[in-house]
């Protein structure tokens, strides 16, 4: 195919007539390109490019152009509610923030350096001032740097503490008084607490019949475990109410029951509880009430990314694949 150049008179240098159906690299179509970014979705770069014998490079850059016009098509968010969470991008504590769009159910912004508030305030400088003024509530973790970042940036925003990252806490503390169980018996005593971590984290529903089991064996045979599990469970309950004022009653009468438990950890987390209770005790509004499981979710695809993209050292690549997991395929 002919392609036409001319020479411009005012910059004299020479321009290439451009052409819509071709890729970014020129020896492949866009149509091809976006065929190699459908085939990405669902595979990883190696196992794409051993089927349609390319170099895993030149997968990557087809993948990524695939990947720009996702977002092109997406358009720019301008969000009313939020939810700011933060991954570990490898060893070491380095943290990269992904913020998303909880009512069209996608990310909308992934960067930083760390979890810092300047971090942060890097995305709400990111948004403008326009749209950040629209923000009317942001879902995020009991991180203080976020909320200093919100509340100076969107001072108008109400903040929600997420329900999965509570949960997580008191499942740590759960955890403490675990292997503090452990530490304390000896022998046959220890066998029902071993290896039975997950067992105890998971909700009975999502266990098989044997981890079910394991379950009873270990409550029946560990009194202190079971009043923490028992306690664990019930203060899942906290989210159903509608009322502040019953949540409130709910949450001390929770309180109540850790006296004379001796259960350090369930003290200190209500603590935590205490210090940050208007931003949980906020799900009780109703115009709080959103969907807090897309954020999970995200956080369980962020893995899955980040595992299928093991060895690239490419950070672009892995904020593209974050930021277009749940945009619809071109």
């Amino acid at each position: 195919m002919e392609i036409r150049r001319v020479r411009c008179r005012i910059c004299q240098r020479v321009k290439q007539e451009p052409v819509e159906w071709l890729a970014d690299n020129p020896f492949y179509t866009k149509r091809f390109a976006y065929y190699v970014g459908r085939r990405c979705r669902s595979a990883s770069i190696k196992d794409v490019a051993k089927e349609l014998h390319l170099d895993w490079k030149t997968v990557k850059s087809l993948e990524k152009q695939y990947m720009r016009a996702q977002l092109k098509r997406a358009g720019t968010p301008g969000p009313h509610v939020i939810g700011i969470d933060e991954f570990s991008l490898r060893k070491g504590h380095t943290y990269r923030i992904v913020v998303s769009d909880l009512i069209r159910h996608r990310p909308i912004w992934y960067g930083g350096q760390d979890r810092s508030e300047k971090s942060l305030n890097s995305f709400y400088h990111w948004l403008g001032d326009r749209k950040s003024a629209r923000i009317r509530l942001a879902v995020m973790d009991m991180w203080q740097a976020f909320y200093n970042s919100t509340r100076a940036k969107a001072p108008q925003a109400a903040i929600l503490y997420d329900k999965f990252h509570v949960m997580r806490h008191l499942g740590e503390a759960l955890d403490q008084v675990r292997k503090s169980e452990y530490a304390r018996l000896s022998g046959e005593d220890r066998k029902f607490i071993k290896g039975q971590k997950y067992t105890l984290l998971s909700h009975q529903e999502n266990l098989n019949t044997e981890g079910r089991q394991a379950l009873k064996t270990l409550l029946k045979a560990n009194r202190r475990l079971n009043t923490a599990y028992l306690l664990k469970e019930r203060f899942g309950q906290l989210w159903e109410y509608r009322s502040e004022t019953w949540a409130r009653k709910f949450f001390d009468n929770w309180c109540s029951s850790l006296k004379w438990q001796r259960l350090k950890p369930y003290e200190e987390f209500a603590a935590l509880i205490e210090r940050h209770w208007d931003g949980i005790a906020a799900y009780c509004k109703p115009e709080n009430k959103v969907a807090l499981g897309f954020v999970e979710g995200l956080n369980n695809k962020i893995r899955v990314l980040q595992r299928r993209a093991y060895g690239l050292r490419d950070e672009e690549y892995l904020g593209l694949k974050i930021l277009t997991c749940m945009l619809p395929e071109l």
